[in-house]
């Protein structure tokens, strides 16, 4: 029965200051290497192991896939990267404080930007200090200037299919280390969830979400990891 576990980074800076942070690359704050260090003690306790690791191009989530890893020992386990795996865009509301943002635009409409599956935030503007089109990481790759999260699943599923869902079939167990938005659109793939039930999901950081799935990568059974 092919292994799977999903999760989130822990808790980033811009986590704590309550800011949009997309794609722009923050750090873990203590409590959020803790978060994963924990994560990684909770898979060993629980008896857990894996073949392979899949992670985006994001420090939060390759810091927290490393501390979870060191804490099982596991640290030379081949691990891919990947900018599919990124968090949503969100475009022109980068850095902005969601509290301040809500105060200026009204609860509703970021409501709507935050939680609606089809509609963006408003694009990212030419020259904008959170504008990445030089960073190097993403030479060759179309930087996009805002993602809803039907376009975060428009570029995370055929990654899926094409990489991780393979190695699953092969036999392979599997971490993936990533983001609220992209292990959104993965759980919404697995468990059959609604467009509407979708947005409403929330993946707290640094929680072990475990899949039991079919041979057909259907899922069987999901669950967090708990200490008990």
């Amino acid at each position: 029965m092919p292994s799977l576990v999903l999760i989130r980074h822990g808790q980033s800076a811009w986590n704590l200051e309550n800011r949009f942070t997309g794609w722009w690359d923050v750090d873990l704050t203590n409590k959020g290497v803790e978060e994963a260090r924990e994560a990684g003690v909770l898979m060993q306790a629980k008896g857990l192991d894996f073949d392979l690791c899949f992670t985006s191009l994001q420090t939060r989530a390759i810091r927290t896939l490393n501390l979870a890893l060191e804490e099982m020992r596991r640290l030379w386990l081949p691990v891919e990267k990947d900018w599919r795996l990124n968090e949503r865009h969100y475009g022109g509301l980068t850095g902005l404080n969601k509290a301040e943002t809500a105060a200026k635009h009204g609860e509703e409409q970021v409501r709507i930007w935050r939680r609606s599956f089809d509609i963006p935030p408003p694009p990212m503007e030419a020259g904008s200090p959170y504008d990445l089109a030089a960073d190097r990481r993403y030479d060759g790759i179309q930087v996009p200037a805002t993602e809803s999260l039907k376009d975060t699943i428009a570029r995370v599923l055929p990654y899926w299919e094409a990489r991780i869902a393979p190695a699953l079939k092969a036999g392979n167990r599997v971490l993936i280390s990533a983001h609220g938005n992209s292990l959104r659109a993965l759980v919404k793939h697995l468990s059959g969830i609604s467009d509407e039930e979708i947005a409403s999901l929330e993946i707290p950081t640094g929680k072990p979400i475990v899949y039991q799935l079919d041979d057909d990568l259907a899922e069987v059974e999901r669950y967090y990891l708990h200490e008990r």
